[in-house]
């Protein structure tokens, strides 16, 4: 049996630390977001949203162009690029930190072709969240992954296609082997969030019935990146942002039946900042 470590608070503020008086925005990690086709643009609109108001210094959303008037009127922090443009990915993909390819993509052929050109540009040096639509596409057409620091972020049905493992089947030391034969870290969401990496496997120990509405997974990779691309520590990054979309959920049920994917993100900056603070005391609640 396969020990499993808890993620918990103590994690969270070891990683979200008071940013240093001289720094800008460059220092905080630009992130791309990849996804949300005519159908589904809030998909993309969530993911991005949660990336911003999670701490990324600068991010851009690749989408369709009807999504664009959407995206800029809920969020004028953030920039955006049409996805099918490969002038422009090939220009911009290079200078990002992290890329989220899958919230709202679709599965089809136009999809396939936007997620081998991610595949195609990514550097070795970048971190790649594929989630969503893009884990089914690469399970459906057994794509070839990317040399590059992969995260995949399955729901466990989407594990299964991935894998083959039937949820019922899916215990840690299946999950993991599986894991390890991707070489990629991996988010597997359920009540009890698991991540696995490298030889190390992860439990949540927060989360809620109240995450179960549609966005709440979009949601959660964009605070994921936001973590990677401006903390240090990188597997203690993702560790915290599991932890983090799940507790200010929990914080949130307390007065909500339904945490909407947008109130989490609304919530993330004073999550964060009570978490940076210094002294034991300021965190009680936490």
């Amino acid at each position: 049996m396969l020990m499993m470590q808890e993620i918990t608070a103590d994690i969270v503020q070891a990683t979200i630390r008071p940013r240093e008086a001289d720094t800008y925005k460059g220092d905080y990690g630009h992130v791309l977001t990849v996804g949300g086709n005519q159908n589904y643009g809030g998909a993309i609109i969530m993911s991005t949203m949660a990336a911003v108001y999670g701490g990324a210094g600068l991010v851009t959303a690749a989408t369709d162009p009807s999504n664009f008037t959407s995206l800029h009127a809920q969020l004028p922090e953030a920039m955006v690029v049409d996805d099918t443009d490969v002038a422009e990915l090939t220009k911009l993909i290079p200078t990002m930190n992290v890329i989220v390819v899958g919230p709202g993509l679709g599965t089809d052929q136009q999809a396939q072709t936007i997620l081998e050109t991610v595949f195609d540009l990514v550097l070795p040096k970048q971190i790649l969240i594929i989630d969503g639509s893009a884990i089914d596409l690469v399970a459906a057409q057994k794509m070839t992954l990317p040399d590059t620091h992969i995260i995949f972020t399955p729901h466990v049905i989407e594990w299964q296609r991935l894998t083959g493992i039937a949820p019922d089947d899916q215990t840690p030391e299946k999950n993991q082997a599986a894991q390890q034969k991707l070489h990629a870290n991996v988010v597997l969401k359920k009540h009890r969030t698991e991540v696995y990496m490298q030889d190390q496997i992860w439990q949540n120990t927060v989360g809620g019935p109240a995450l179960a509405t549609g966005g709440s997974g979009d949601t959660l990779t964009g605070v994921i990146a936001a973590f990677v691309a401006q903390f240090e520590n990188k597997q203690k990054a993702l560790l915290s942002a599991v932890y983090t979309h799940s507790k200010i959920s929990d914080q949130l049920a307390e007065n909500a039946y339904v945490t909407l994917p947008t109130m989490i993100s609304h919530a993330l900056p004073s999550f964060m900042a009570q978490m940076a603070k210094k002294t034991p005391e300021d965190r009680i609640g936490f």
